[in-house]
């Protein structure tokens, strides 16, 4: 049999601890059951990380590098209400296409917040920063003032995760489809009032200025 490169492994333990953490929390997140579910032993995981914090690190960072994805993966030349839609759809289907990843994402950062202050943090700030970025230089080339903005990426984590907890609660994928639509609906007519707002202010800005 083929030897798996030690970066596999460490993929495949991953990938097994977000499943294991999604079902028994973190308690009961053992090196035993990681192993178990990574279809491993023990020893290897042991090989590939000194202590399950260090795994647990490595949770965090694929955590934040989804998040990362959904948001570079925004078209960064449509208009801020399409960026932004498309943000909170994209987070939506991650939760969606895995519910382990949502039950683990706030899993650790509950456990984060209990027992490392920061890191918990961390993840959401990482989220928001590179939201905040590209929903930045999207309004900037639409001509839409930065204060527009600023509160978007606040907005789409407190609906992204409302929709999580109530999937996570319910499984009912049909219904779930149906509340993704709510959701983004939701989002649509804040921010679309919220940018007509500001275009009906720029014109008297404008004629201050004259």
């Amino acid at each position: 049999m083929a030897r798996i490169p030690v970066a596999q492994r460490r993929r495949d333990f991953i990938d097994a601890a977000v499943e294991v953490i999604a079902t028994h929390g973190i308690d009961g997140a053992t090196t035993r059951r990681i192993a178990e579910q990574a279809q491993a032993n023990v020893a290897m995981l042991h090989y590939c990380y000194d202590s399950k914090e260090d795994l647990f690190a490595d949770v965090y960072e694929h955590i934040a590098g989804r998040f990362r994805e959904v948001i570079e993966q925004s078209d960064p030349h449509t208009t801020v209400l399409e960026t932004a839609q498309s943000i909170l759809r994209g987070v939506m289907e991650s939760y969606f296409e895995s519910p382990a990843f949502g039950a683990t994402t706030i899993e650790l950062i509950s456990w984060a917040r209990r027992q490392h202050g920061d890191r918990g943090i961390a993840v959401y700030d990482q989220a928001m920063t590179i939201g905040l970025d590209v929903l930045r230089r999207v309004a900037a080339e639409e001509g839409v003032g930065t204060e527009v903005v600023d509160d978007i990426p606040y907005v789409i984590g407190a609906l992204a995760d409302g929709f999580a907890i109530n999937y996570l609660t319910y499984g009912d994928r049909t219904a779930a489809r149906t509340q993704m639509e709510i959701t983004s609906g939701v989002l649509h007519s804040w921010l679309s009032e919220r940018l007509h707002v500001a275009g009906k202010r720029s014109p008297r800005k404008q004629a201050s200025r004259a």
